[in-house]
């Protein structure tokens, strides 16, 4: 780790000196070498993660996509603001050497992303992937060392985040950090960093978003966004949608479509054709999972679809079934302080809109919130207003999200850092010039300062000499 910060600082020097026009082809580089290899990428996801190939593709479609909103329209984001021509001016310089701390979910998609824009800003990256997914940390690291690269400008590492992560986040060389994870990791580096206050850090907790069934919604449209945003990745994203309020007119026809459906997914092998969820990531997770639903039972909740380990015959990994709890919210501990593991939902029954929008704004995780209404309800207006969250979805799942857009998860899930194309402002510092052109002007100095280059001023008999004079004028 030491040799790896040692050569991003080294880099560093000759990097940020390295125009925006040749920083952008050299990323141009990774995005075609990227789309080269698409395929084997996509294979090589299924393999570590377990997700479904066809939405190992997907991730590759979108990391290609992201790295061209960077070189489209992200880099306008670091064109100087001049002011009086070149009298006044500011410009976008790099910080220096970032970290880059990534997760296993999206392990393609979120250093595609993060690295890039902090190379385009003239950074030097040291990445570390997941300890789970440490083979497509070496395919984004070879990708890149195919764009000949100044040495020492992208660098990766790999281990755990217990050990080798912190050791990362805390290290002395690095400039800013950039944390994708959950929460107890987060405040884990935060207290680390205590003796950096002045260290730039992005945490992206996630933890889960949430969806609001109202009045006269599209019922089959809510039914599948809710559930393809629960169970996608078998429910380990960021912003996979972990709890479903619903209102009393709706829950009963909703809570049964959705158990229905959710009966009905295909759980299994990521290289068949038909499977929509693949097993979590550990058994460690799993273990999580299945106790999460135990707590829930023992918490008076009860269960329409319960959290079981899944068989998948011939196959090894780690499968559970899709879940579904009720949650008495009103009677009892309501679960709104923390992220249900997996593939887990939890379904809560309000009386209207007002008390979902109540109890939606006391969950501590608020990332991104679906909004399931009739585009014409009167008091839709109203309902957006009230509502408190990073991202808003009206008539969308959870896990739908444009780069271009700035979005600030809420409450525990991040720390009010927006992330997509606006990384490349944070992982830039803004420095103001300002140029004086004009010739001095004593008359111009300020109140107190005897500014006056006549040499005979300073002559103390033509000071007695006008003291006599301002003296007889006086007496006059």
């Amino acid at each position: 780790m030491d040799d790896a910060v040692a050569c991003a600082q080294k880099g560093a020097r000759f990097w940020q000196r390295v125009g925006r026009v040749g920083r952008a082809k050299a990323v141009r580089k990774y995005r075609d070498n990227l789309n080269k290899h698409q395929e084997r990428f996509a294979i090589l996801l299924t393999r570590e993660t377990g997700k479904p190939l066809w939405e190992s593709r997907q991730e590759v479609v979108a990391s290609i996509r992201a790295v061209d909103l960077l070189l489209e329209e992200g880099m306008s984001l670091l064109e100087p603001r001049i002011l009086n021509e070149r009298e006044a001016r500011a410009d976008y310089r790099p910080r220096g050497v970032v970290a880059v701390l990534v997760p296993y979910n999206l392990p393609l998609l979120i250093p595609t992303l993060q690295c890039c824009a902090a190379l385009l800003a003239g950074n030097t990256v040291v990445l570390k992937p997941s300890k789970f997914t440490p083979g497509v940390g070496q395919g984004v690291a070879e990708v890149f060392d195919r764009c000949r690269l100044p040495r020492g400008v992208f660098n990766m590492i790999q281990g755990s985040g217990s050990s080798v992560g912190q050791k990362l986040a805390t290290h002395p060389g690095i400039d800013a950090l950039l944390f994708s994870g959950g929460f107890p990791a987060a405040m884990a580096l935060r207290r680390a960093t205590f003796e950096r206050p002045e260290l730039p850090t992005l945490y992206q907790c996630g933890g889960k978003g949430a969806a609001l069934v109202l009045h006269r919604c599209d019922m089959d449209r809510a039914v599948y966004e809710c559930l393809v945003g629960s169970y996608l990745t078998a429910g380990q994203r960021h912003n996979s949608t972990g709890r479903i309020i619903i209102t009393d007119d709706l829950f009963n026809e909703f809570s049964e479509q959705l158990v229905k459906r959710t009966e009905s997914i295909s759980v299994g092998y990521g290289f068949d054709p038909g499977s929509f969820m693949g097993p979590v990531i550990s058994e460690n997770f799993r273990t999580r999972y299945r106790r999460y639903g135990r707590a829930l039972m023992a918490r008076g909740h009860s269960e329409m679809r319960p959290s079981q380990n899944r068989e998948v015959q011939g196959r090894t990994g780690f499968y559970v079934n899709p879940s579904v709890f009720v949650v008495d919210w009103r009677h009892g501990h309501g679960f709104v302080n923390d992220e249900p593991p997996g593939a887990t939902v939890l379904l809560y029954r309000v009386k209207d809109w007002e008390e979902a929008v109540g109890l939606h704004n006391q969950l501590v995780y608020r990332v991104s919130t679906s909004l399931f209404i009739d585009p014409d309800y009167p008091e839709l207006p109203e309902i957006v207003s009230r509502l408190r969250t990073g991202a808003l979805n009206v008539n969308r799942g959870t896990i739908g999200a444009s780069l271009r857009l700035p979005s600030v998860g809420l409450g525990r899930s991040s720390n009010g850092i927006p992330g997509g194309i606006d990384l490349l402002r944070f992982l830039s510092t803004p420095r103001s010039t300002l140029v004086e052109t004009r010739p001095f002007d004593p008359a111009q100095a300020v109140p107190g300062i005897q500014w006056d280059d006549d040499e005979d001023d300073d002559d103390p008999e033509t000071l007695e000499v006008e003291l006599e004079i301002a003296t007889a004028e006086e007496l006059r």
